[in-house]
């Protein structure tokens, strides 16, 4: 059942209006969508024109159009206008075209709330203006939704001795009742409002080619057609149920009870947001919903299990001169098409990333020199170099299970010591056959392009530590990954990975790794990574063992 009343407050300023705004039905308006659970700040330019059934919204000062256009007697007809890149071409403007139905019609879009139920609360500063507050709760089950509209006044052009309202902020807040939690919060402040005609030409859909199909889910996918159908007063949750029924079922996700139920998707929620608005913003790589779109950033957190101790390893100086081998360099390498190395695996909740990309090197280390591909235990790794500074589950880093493996003597194999467990366990290599035995490792030089390039080469996939704590990487689907807000320097980096080879796409080189995360992450697994400015810190702390 659902309640709806105002909330009273006392404030100084006398209100200039009773009653909440009516929008025209035309009008065009700038702003910006700010999430900050999401990490969004999404300017956006609209006009609508409900008179002739037609709206259009941009975002990114035009990188991504979308258009709702309505006829007497249709469903309607959602457009989207963005940047596609193919192997043919890079960022080709592209229109994609979903028909209403009778069971989903589409409608035009304004973006101000519908606010006729919202009530005077008092007047208040906001944005520089002195403004009249209006305000809607809605009480739906558990879930309480607070609605604040801020509205200035500016005199008629039209009719001087009246008002005319000017929106400046409209605001949601979410709280859970029963557990008081705050779970959800956007707000747009509005930066530009005009209500004069707007010339039609603006709703011409000006592409090379005509509209096409869209290739995904297609009717309901408003997250993508329509984002702003989930942030206007009356809003729209259909497409976030959907999603996350489908998260739900491909990821065979099942969850303690409704209470639980509700706070994955509450930060499901936040996630996609975050994934759609991206990739709006054509960054150069694409990010898209996986397994861990239902986790909060603390435990996101927990899987990047790389702690570095920030001083010198004990390990041997990089041998070469890379002058000497750059001639002798392919164009591009990749070490799983020689058969070096191993399915990508899944850590689980466990922070033992370090253990991946060091067995990941042993096993490519022991093909170099064997050619015979072994599954070695990252396991045994985790339960058995406490002594020697890592922490199993908690984190750790591969020169310290190096110093294990020289003191025992090898590594078993994943099949003989036994699964791995995605917990700390028992150690139990007495009884095991031990692989790989090293005589020591190197540091290949940091923040040295070509010398990684050289290591890659004449040894093989490398263990790397990168800085993977970006919402970006945590999502990376497609294309040459680059985070602005990525750091290089060893104490920042928080992520174990293994280096397979490099190459370059478009124009941009990059490296080729592979994480931990399982195949529904990344692209089957692995990622292109921009090789410039050592972004995340790739080349930093790369190292391979003598064998």
């Amino acid at each position: 059942m659902m309640r709806i009343f105002a909330l009273l407050s006392c404030l100084a300023m006398p209100a200039v209006a009773t009653n909440p705004p009516k929008w025209p039905n035309v009008f065009s308006v700038s702003g910006v969508l700010n999430i900050p659970y999401a990490e969004i700040t999404e300017p956006f330019f609209a006009w609508y024109d409900n008179q002739n059934g037609r709206s259009r919204i941009d975002y990114y000062g035009g990188m991504v159009k979308t258009y709702q256009l309505t006829k007497q007697g249709d469903y309607g007809t959602s457009l989207k206008v963005a940047p596609v890149s193919t192997r043919q071409a890079m960022n080709k403007e592209t229109c994609l075209q979903v028909n209403g139905t009778a069971d989903m019609a589409i409608t035009v879009q304004s973006i101000l709330p519908v606010a006729k139920s919202f009530k005077l609360a008092g007047t208040e500063p906001k944005n520089g203006f002195n403004c009249d507050l209006f305000t809607l709760v809605e009480e739906i089950g558990q879930k309480r939704n607070v609605y604040n509209l801020w509205v200035r006044y500016v005199k008629s052009p039209k009719f001087p001795s009246s008002r005319m309202p000017i929106p400046v902020r409209y605001e949601m807040k979410g709280y859970n009742t029963l557990l008081g939690s705050h779970y959800d919060h956007y707000y747009l402040d509005y930066d530009s409002y005009d209500h004069q005609d707007i010339p039609s030409d603006v709703f011409d859909v000006q592409t090379s080619e005509p509209c096409v199909g869209f290739p995904g889910p297609g009717n309901g996918h408003y997250a993508t057609f329509n984002p702003m159908q989930e942030f206007i007063h009356p809003r729209s949750e259909e497409h976030l149920d959907n999603e996350f029924k489908r998260f739900k079922g491909k990821h065979n996700k099942a969850y303690r009870g409704e209470e639980e139920h509700d706070r994955r998707r509450d930060i499901f929620r936040q996630n996609l947001r975050f994934i759609h608005s991206h990739n709006r913003a054509n960054k150069g790589f694409t990010v898209a919903v996986n397994h861990l779109a239902d986790r909060t950033e603390e435990e996101l957190k927990a899987l990047r299990g790389f702690k570095s101790t920030n001083g010198y390893n004990g390990g041997q100086p990089f041998p070469y001169n890379t002058e000497d081998y750059l001639d002798d360099l392919p164009d591009s390498l990749d070490w799983r098409i020689s058969g070096a190395v191993t399915p990508v695996k899944d850590q689980s909740v466990c922070g033992s990333c370090w253990s991946f990309g060091t067995a990941g090197h042993i096993e490519s280390a022991y093909f170099m020199k064997t050619k015979r591909l072994m599954r070695f235990s990252q396991q045994a790794l985790i339960d058995c170099s406490w002594g020697y500074g890592n922490n199993g589950c908690d984190g750790g880093e591969d020169f310290r299970a190096y110093q294990w493996m020289m003191e025992v003597g090898g590594i078993p194999s994943e099949e003989e010591y036994g699964g791995y467990l995605g917990q700390d366990g028992y150690c139990h290599v007495e009884n095991t056959t031990l692989y790989a035995p090293i005589t020591g490792w190197v540091n290949v030089t940091s923040g040295d392009a070509d010398a990684m390039r050289v290591a890659l080469f004449k040894h093989g996939p490398l263990s790397i530590a990168i800085d993977a704590g970006h919402k970006t990487f945590s999502y990376y689907a497609n294309g040459v990954y680059y985070e602005p807000e990525c750091k290089n320097k060893l104490d920042q980096l928080d992520h174990a990975v293994l280096a397979v080879g490099y190459g370059k796409l478009n124009g941009e080189d990059y490296w080729l790794i592979k994480n931990s995360w399982s195949n529904y992450w990344g692209n089957d697994g692995y990622a292109l990574m921009a090789a410039k400015d050592n972004n995340c810190g790739i080349t930093t702390d790369a190292t391979y063992v003598l064998m």
